[in-house]
């Protein structure tokens, strides 16, 4: 065997040249770009054009205005730029090198005499206007008398070079390699078309087989704007080098009308790609050359066929590098997509960051089983310190001291320790241990009044150290909800809109079938209760047709209950409309509340509110301050308020409830409590949970069965750790949720059970509207007390009801569409 020929993979080497090539260009391009800009040659070469760029036969404000520019953007290239100047003066007359070498000493001079001016920006015009205006003024002078003619072409020039400096200056630094800026403003675009025609007019002159360059050239970069930026740019460029051109040789003024026709065309038919392009080039040329009067058609069209193959020779990357910088381009949108996508994911990494931080104190600060293991060794630290302060105070001036502590140590301390512990529990020392410890020692009534006494010191050790300990607990689940969060806020700013082809198809096709034809349709989420789609259509009379048809066909689609989130409907006939669909939920929420102030008042201490929280929650709380009047208020309130930020963040009800909690008992040293009677309800399901917290119980009805819902906890603020239990009920449609405060519990008079009457009021009711329950109910507790209030009073009621849409699904029989 003489061996195996290794096989040659034809789609690696057709990547390996590709790469080759890519890489090949992208040298050649850097390579350029240094020559060019790094080294300042496209600064010379603009220059030299711009030294031969004359407009209404003598007027010349190009130069000067740019090696001001030049001075003020780029001063270590200005030099070389005024011999590039100079020497494309040179080859337009030596009139016009005189006046431009003179133009240059007179603005050398007045920028040395002005340099302490620290405006220079503003100086500059002044400065280019004098140093233009002046040396024609003695050329002119020199000659004969200055004609009134010649005093106003002196001060067009002066005044252009002031314009064109202040142009310049701002389309200079847009040839800088280091551009930061990820777009040009529309101002910039036109100084920079500006410049361009400034050049252009320095081909003047020079022609290629009868060609003249300048219309080849500007009928080039017409072209290059047409098909990068559409017609609107291509129009512009068309109009402004048109223009510019026509100032130089007015028999050229028709030259504006076909460069800008011409930039309407090409860009209007960029879709073709350059062919399109160039065809918009050709008809307009070929229009203008038939209608136009005077006009040569066969040199104009040579001169658009030049432009053309130069049109067609260039690399695609140029286009591309310049619709960066142009906005509605395609590669614009995706410049700012991808600096979009680098600052989201830069933010969600510092977010995610800031979640491991969290997180990390969060561990710190959790209860470990190293901890506990500290906690027993501080306790014995502290039982030795207790029995050390006992000793001094009996042992000290003992004399069986030695005895006890020195030979009998394991015992003393045992027996010590013993009583310790009866003591600490509350009661007096057992009496084998006591009875054992008088034979021990000889001072025992004394030991144990000791230890009493120094007991007090020992709890309140022993209290500070279990607070120390609750608080780092609640710090760790406080740091905890908050690094979730942020880690869920990150996951949120990483979300970019997915591609969901087969869906968009199937949604398409059942949506034609039934007539509707759709401009645009977006998917950004097809998750099971999260769907989030958008779409654009339109309709010659709108009557409903979003609530209607389309939602009941994507509710059909998806398998899941679809609505009309926002509607934007078009004000005229098959105009564009806009729509958005989402998830609707499995159930839905109707509340009513009633309340009343003791004795009638109008400040009630009790507080209450209905909380739409997101991921399909609904939350229901009701907060009684302790006491009445004004500062109940506040304490309720101001519960209400902590609540409903916290939760909203996204942190979980537990740790929120012991966050409150932590605040209201830390932030003043006056006593200010508040009962909290939470209930959130999940939309998706019907679940729900309750926090009780020092509350009353709540009831609920569900036909003619009455259930209790109560739990054991302090208030808030009225100890440093609350323990909060939840306890869940699984609710069902129709089911009505009836919360109190405890001035309606505990309000009906001359009743024995409350709980018996308040659940036969409730069922007696011949009603299931929330508000009408509420109403009754407070109004059947004041009527036991003959009309009086003696307490704050407020009843919630919730309703729960499945979430129907009012038009029925349609049936399409293309199957349904999987979620993501």
């Amino acid at each position: 065997m003489i061996g195996s020929i290794p096989r040659v993979d034809s789609g690696s080497i057709a990547i390996e040249k590709a790469n080759k090539k890519r890489k090949w260009r992208e040298h050649v391009m850097a390579k350029v770009n240094h020559i060019l800009i790094a080294q300042g040659w496209l600064f010379y070469i603009t220059g030299f054009l711009l030294g031969r760029a004359v407009i209404l036969q003598a007027v010349s404000p190009f130069a000067v205005a740019f090696i001001a520019s030049m001075w003020l953007v780029h001063r270590d290239k200005s030099f070389r730029s005024m011999i590039a100047v100079i020497l494309g003066a040179l080859t337009y007359s030596m009139q016009h090198v005189v006046f431009i070498f003179l133009a240059f000493i007179l603005f050398i001079f007045i920028s040395a005499a002005t340099k302490s001016i620290k405006n220079q920006q503003w100086m500059l015009p002044v400065t280019v206007f004098l140093a233009t205006s002046l040396p024609r003024m003695f050329l002119y002078s020199i000659q004969d008398t200055i004609s009134s003619f010649q005093w106003m072409m002196l001060a067009i020039e002066g005044v252009l070079g002031a314009i064109l400096v202040l142009i310049f200056m701002q389309s200079i630094p847009l040839l800088s390699p280091k551009r930061y800026k990820p777009a040009l403003k529309s101002e910039e675009i036109v100084c920079l078309i500006i410049l361009i025609a400034s050049v252009l007019t320095g081909f003047i002159g020079w022609e290629v087989y009868g060609a003249s360059l300048e219309q080849v050239f500007s009928r080039y970069f017409v072209l290059v704007f047409a098909f990068v930026g559409g017609a609107a740019i291509g129009s512009t460029v068309g109009v402004v080098a048109g223009m510019i051109l026509s100032l130089a040789n007015v028999a050229n003024l028709y030259q504006m009308s076909l460069l800008a026709f011409s930039g309407v065309l090409g860009g209007l038919l960029k879709e073709g790609k350059k062919a399109g392009t160039a065809l918009g080039l050709l008809i307009g040329t070929g229009l203008i050359g038939v209608y136009g009067e005077n006009v040569a058609l066969l040199p104009s069209l040579i001169e658009s066929l030049m432009a053309v193959m130069l049109f067609i020779l260039t690399p695609a990357s140029w286009f591309e590098q310049i619709a960066r910088y142009i906005p509605g381009t395609e590669a614009y949108t995706n410049e700012q997509e991808q600096y979009s996508q680098k600052v989201r994911n830069v933010t969600a990494k510092r977010v995610e960051q800031f979640s491991d931080v969290f997180q990390a104190l969060s561990k710190s600060f959790a209860v470990t089983d190293r901890t506990l293991s500290d906690e027993k060794r501080d306790e014995k630290r502290d039982t030795d310190y207790f029995l050390s302060q006992v000793t001094e105070k009996t042992c000290q001036g003992c004399f069986l001291k030695n005895k006890c502590w020195q030979k009998e140590f394991d015992k003393t301390y045992s027996l010590m320790e013993d009583m310790k512990q009866d003591i600490t529990a509350g009661q007096d020392p057992s009496r084998n241990v006591m009875k054992e410890f008088e034979n021990h020692c000889v001072k025992s009534r004394q030991v144990v009044e000791a230890m009493r006494s120094e007991m007090s010191f020992y709890e309140a050790n022993q209290q500070l150290r279990q607070q120390v300990t609750e608080s780092k607990r609640l710090v760790s689940d406080q740091l905890q909800g908050v690094s979730e969060v942020m880690n869920d806020f990150a996951k949120e700013i990483l979300k970019e809109r997915q591609h969901h082809e087969l869906q968009e198809s199937q949604i398409i096709q059942a949506l034609k079938q039934m007539g509707i034809e759709l401009v645009r349709l977006d998917i950004y989420h097809l998750e099971k209760g999260n769907v989030d789609i958008e779409l654009t259509t339109s309709f010659y009379e709108y009557h409903g047709e979003g609530e209607k048809l389309i939602a009941p066909i994507l509710s059909e689609l998806l398998d899941e209950m679809i609505v009309v989130k926002t509607e934007d409907i078009s004000s005229f006939p098959y105009g564009y409309s806009h729509f958005v669909f989402g998830s609707a939920r499995d159930f839905a929420i109707e509340t009513g509340a009633a309340n009343a102030a003791k004795g009638g008042g109008l400040v009630s201490g009790d507080s209450f509110t209905t909380i739409e929280l997101g991921a399909g929650k609904f939350a229901m709380a009701i907060s009684d301050g302790m006491g009445n009047g004004k500062r109940a208020k506040e304490e309720s309130t101001e519960t209400l308020r902590l609540l409903q930020q916290i939760l909203q963040t996204g942190i979980r009800e537990k740790v929120a409830i012991k966050t409150i909690n932590s605040i209201l008992a830390l932030r003043t040293t006056d006593e200010m409590f508040a009962t909290l009677d939470l209930a959130v309800v999940d939309l998706h399901n019907a679940s729900a949970e309750f926090l009780k917290i020092g509350s009353t119980p709540s009831f609920v009805r569900r036909g003619n069965a009455m259930l209790k819902i109560e739990a054991s906890n302090l208030p808030m603020g009225i100890i440093k750790e609350v323990d909060v239990d939840i306890v869940s009920e699984q609710l069902k449609p129709d089911d009505l949720l009836i919360m109190m405060s405890d001035g309606i519990f505990d309000g009906p008079k001359d009743v024995e059970n409350i709980d018996i009457w308040i659940k036969r009021k409730i069922k007696e009711m011949d009603t299931e509207d929330p508000q009408e329950i509420a109403d009754l109910l407070l109004e059947e507790v004041i009527r036991t007390r003959s009309g009086d209030i003696n307490d704050d009073m407020t009843v919630l009621v919730a309703k729960v009801k499945k979430n129907t849409p009012r038009w029925a699904n349609v049936p399409i029989h293309h199957g349904k569409v999987l979620s993501m």
